[in-house]
């Protein structure tokens, strides 16, 4: 896990309803990245946690955020189309 995908968002986060959220995110060739889900029903998600501990709970201590606002997220994902944004999902059927 690189520092980089721990730390703050460097801009001023843009609150939205859910407050900063923390982002599951993966290493890639030029930073880090946000990691996509599937929905139950097949769907892609984008998916936020509202505190560590429920990141954590989930996808296991090991997993690499960052810290986005939920407007800095849907703005995120917009440009892969079809992606809804999952905020605080359960491990059973909520993201896989």
């Amino acid at each position: 896990m690189g520092e980089c995908c721990r730390g703050e968002d460097s801009e001023p986060a843009e609150r939205g309803p859910a407050g900063p959220l923390f982002v599951p995110v993966r290493s890639g060739r030029t930073g880090c990245v946000a990691r996509l889900f599937r929905t139950p029903w097949g769907g892609r998600t984008a998916v936020g946690f509202t505190s560590e501990g429920r990141l954590t709970a989930v996808l296991g201590g090991g997993q690499s955020f960052v810290r986005l606002s939920e407007a800095a997220l849907r703005a995120l994902a917009e440009p892969l189309g079809g992606v809804g944004l999952t905020v605080d999902p359960v491990a059973r059927g909520g993201v896989r």
